[in-house]
């Protein structure tokens, strides 16, 4: 791995663990095992080094909104939205989390993030259709788009949830099984069963950030 790179990980890790405005440029030059003054050589400031790791950001994100319903396995690529979805908002964790410590958003998220959003909403309404029309869901067409923001909500802020509750360990999971609750007793039994199964092995897979 290339030094730039390195650091750019090391850094998220460690953004994510302790917070942005916590981590001094000391403490990751010293975590990343080189001189401060070779830190400063890749990246001139520590907005420079928030704009990198914005920049892999938006590309896990368009990666992810690129994932389609499969027609013929709708519940397999729900669940695999499912875990893109965890593992980016455990990977980059601050950045969902630290904003009022660093101010606004730099660029690409700054322009990006509302549509963003929207786009999440669309790919989860999408996915639920698939399985509506797989009759996998008995759930009014007209009332998918509710479902789908609430289903968001409930991921998008589950990890802190439950950080804050003093109750971090097995946050991906608990999330997960939260986000079920919307509209599980409305699931064929079968495809309750293979989701619940996908969510216990996203929860080992996908561990949540410190």
């Amino acid at each position: 791995m290339k030094t730039r790179d390195r650091i750019a990980l090391k850094a998220r890790l460690l953004f994510n663990e302790a917070g942005y405005g916590a981590v001094t440029t000391a403490a990751l030059a010293e975590a990343c095992g080189i001189a401060e003054g070779n830190l400063w050589y890749h990246f001139k400031t520590k907005r420079d080094l928030l704009a990198a790791i914005a920049e892999e950001f938006a590309d896990r994100i368009t990666a992810r909104l690129a994932m389609r319903p499969d027609r013929a396995n709708p519940v397999g690529s729900y669940c695999a939205m499912l875990e893109a979805l965890m593992r980016e908002l455990r990977d980059y964790r601050f950045l969902y989390r630290d904003q009022p410590h660093y101010g606004e958003h730099v660029e690409p998220i700054a322009s990006r993030v509302a549509g963003w959003l929207v786009e999440t909403e669309d790919s989860i309404e999408a996915h639920l259709a698939a399985l509506v029309d797989a009759g996998l869901l008995d759930w009014p067409v007209a009332r998918l788009r509710d479902l789908a923001v609430n289903a968001t909500i409930i991921m998008r802020y589950g990890l802190e949830h439950h950080a804050e509750l003093g109750q971090p360990h097995g946050a991906v999971r608990k999330t997960l099984l939260q986000h079920l609750t919307l509209f599980e007793d409305r699931l064929d039994d079968g495809a309750a069963r293979t989701i619940h199964a996908a969510v216990e092995r996203i929860g080992e897979r996908v561990k949540e950030a410190a």
